[in-house]
């Protein structure tokens, strides 16, 4: 990997992604949206939206993130240009790299505007520290532009590039511990949900709503989060293709 061409590779993203503004605001805006209408959503019932929505700004960008890094990485590669690339001295991980510090980058605007507007704005109610919560919700955006990279090398079209959310998010959503606790859910459930990423993004947000310190669980659960977000990006170098059957 070339620090160099890892950068370049970003710079290049960045700078089509300029003349995107459809998917800039996607993935900028969309977040703080759904947050809005959640609190308003319940609007007579503050302590609702205190309980679910600091796990749910970590959700939101990590579906957004999914989206549109899935489908973008997949229109570089029926364009032709991933493999004008990968003909000159880049490397897939100098690709990747690069396609991951680009996106990377609005996350962490991303994650700093959900999470500020959450916080003063729509008055979320977290015992712990703001900047404990920016840091799950940083990472759920970083997981979400992993999985998004990964599921591009299996799509052959951007309609089959969000075809891939039913399988790769839905299943997450269901059993992260949002709708009921996951050690309520059947034993075969449970075990499931103990090997999906989400489910520790959700106890880390959880974490921050509940205590004052920083805590082991939070501390396990933020680790296990990057390193799904490493371990992904690796399985996506690995797995990436010059051409689109």
């Amino acid at each position: 990997m070339n620090a160099a061409r890892t950068f370049a590779t970003a710079a290049r993203v960045l700078r089509q992604l300029r003349h995107d503004p459809r998917s800039i605001a996607l993935m900028l805006l969309v977040p703080c949206v759904m947050l809005v209408l959640l609190r308003y959503v319940f609007d007579g019932s503050a302590g609702t939206f205190d309980a679910i929505g600091a796990s749910l700004l970590g959700i939101f960008p990590l579906i957004t993130m999914f989206l549109v890094t899935s489908i973008a990485t997949l229109r570089e590669r029926t364009s032709g240009t991933l493999e004008r690339l990968l003909a000159m001295p880049l490397g897939k991980a100098d690709l990747i790299g690069g396609y991951a510090l680009a996106f990377g980058t609005l996350a962490v605007i991303q994650s700093v505007l959900a999470t500020a507007l959450a916080l003063w704005g729509l008055g979320l109610d977290v015992i712990g520290s703001a900047w404990l919560l920016l840091l799950v919700a940083l990472l759920d955006a970083l997981l979400g532009t992993a999985l998004g990279l990964f599921v591009s090398a299996f799509a052959a079209s951007e309609f089959q590039a969000v075809q891939f959310m039913p399988a790769v998010i839905f299943p997450q959503l269901l059993l992260c511990g949002l709708f009921t606790a996951r050690d309520r859910m059947q034993p075969v459930l449970e075990a499931i949900s103990n090997v999906l990423p989400m489910s520790y993004a959700v106890d880390g947000m959880n974490e921050v709503l509940r205590h004052t310190d920083l805590t082991a669980t939070y501390v396990r659960d933020v680790l296990i989060v990057a390193g799904c977000a490493v371990l992904v990006l690796g399985l996506g170098a690995a797995t990436l293709r010059r051409r689109t059957a």
